[in-house]
């Protein structure tokens, strides 16, 4: 069975960054998705932190109109995220209602009602499935979201500092993976990852479900922090652009592990950024048990590894990023030889062999990837590829 994995489409956020709201980089994607015989959407599919939820359901639905004429009766799979946690919360919430256990690695979620179900209807004759917070793609290889590193980094971002303020109050901050995996059920230590990270991605979702200050579309992190600097926005547009940026100011790292919330470091280097999002995610392997071969994961848009990448190796575990499908100028550089934040990345895995990496927009200059058209809201083109 040929699996095609994707993530970190961040659809509905109604900005420039998105790029699969655009017909002609979905005809591009849409050959490898249909040599698939499934596809699993890696988390941060949607985006749900910029925008009330009724709005990114409806900026989102051609997208999801066009997966399911593409992939067809084939399972399609959709992992939440970090941005997109919404789509499971009220599903754990209703779990732990009925006195149901934790969750282990693998999840299946019923997409009875809300916004999976109107993504579900939108995939038609799609059949769309969820799972959290991963998915077992052969014996040997486990896919998920990512998300759960934030808890171990140690550059300063803002989830990772809300993490660890959670982590004090909750009083768990000295026993992140308290009893080791040999001691506890992946339930019980998946459990505590949620009772971290549930309450900030909640907020956060929460924030944005007052609508925007003003028209117009979403903005980058770096903007919402030299807009939050400068003082031109009104407090609830200042107090987002603090928690939805990206990145802490260099000059609270030192406050951060005073305060217990690290530890974390100054060094913001690309390399010194990549290093801590695969030590993060090893972390992640070894307190969560995983035992697999190789462990695919999104969330940092880092895709990798790269010819010339050493590193990407956690307790024998051959570690896979699958980048991301948005468009960030001021990250990806000129073009894709430079830059391994380049979009348009899709691992496929086999029934056999190590994970590939397929990057379809390596081809594509940075002008070429800049909006040329409006985004698609009506009919679904699909280069004549049907499911």
């Amino acid at each position: 069975m040929r699996t095609a994995i994707l993530s970190d489409l961040h659809l509905g956020s109604g900005s420039s960054i998105e790029l699969l709201d655009r017909a002609e980089i979905r005809d591009a994607l849409a050959p490898t998705l249909v040599a698939a015989d499934r596809v699993i959407l890696l988390g941060d599919t949607l985006e749900l932190r910029d925008r009330p939820l009724p709005e990114v359901i409806e900026l989102a639905r051609p997208a999801f109109t066009w997966l399911g004429e593409v992939v067809g009766d084939r399972d399609l799979i959709l992992v939440a995220g970090n941005h997109d946690h919404h789509l499971v919360s009220p599903w754990i919430e209703r779990r732990a209602l009925e006195g149901r256990d934790g969750l282990g690695l693998e999840q299946p979620v019923e997409p009875a009602d809300g916004p999976l179900a109107a993504l579900a209807e939108a995939a038609g004759p799609g059949r769309l499935t969820a799972s959290y917070p991963g998915v077992w793609v052969r014996p040997d290889v486990y896919a998920t979201h990512g998300h759960y590193l934030d808890r171990h980094l140690t550059i300063p971002t803002i989830e990772r500092l809300a993490n660890a303020a959670v982590e004090k109050l909750l009083g768990l901050a000295d026993e992140p993976g308290a009893g080791g995996p040999t001691e506890r059920s992946d339930a019980v230590r998946v459990t505590e990852y949620e009772r971290v990270q549930t309450p900030v991605n909640e907020l956060l979702f929460s924030l944005a479900q007052g609508g925007r200050d003003g028209p117009g579309p979403g903005t980058g992190a770096s903007f919402k922090v030299w807009r939050t600097l400068t003082g031109r926005a009104t407090r609830a547009a200042r107090l987002r652009g603090l928690l939805l940026s990206s990145t802490a100011l260099r000059g609270g790292v030192g406050l951060a592990n005073r305060l217990g919330l690290g530890p974390v470091s100054p060094d913001l280097s690309p390399r010194a950024i990549t290093a801590a999002g695969l030590e993060a995610i090893g972390d992640v392997i070894s307190r969560l048990g995983i035992d697999a071969r190789h462990v695919v994961f999104g969330h940092t848009h880092r895709r990798g590894p790269m010819p010339g990448d050493r590193g990407w190796e956690a307790h024998g575990t051959r570690l896979w990023n699958t980048g991301s499908w948005v468009f960030a100028p001021s990250l990806i550089g000129s073009g894709a030889a430079r830059s391994p934040y380049w979009p348009g990345t899709v691992v496929v895995v086999e029934d056999t062999g190590p994970p590939e990496l397929h990057h379809l927009l390596d081809g594509w200059s940075g002008e070429n990837l800049r909006r040329r058209s409006h985004p698609t809201t009506g009919g679904i083109r699909t280069s004549g590829h049907t499911g």
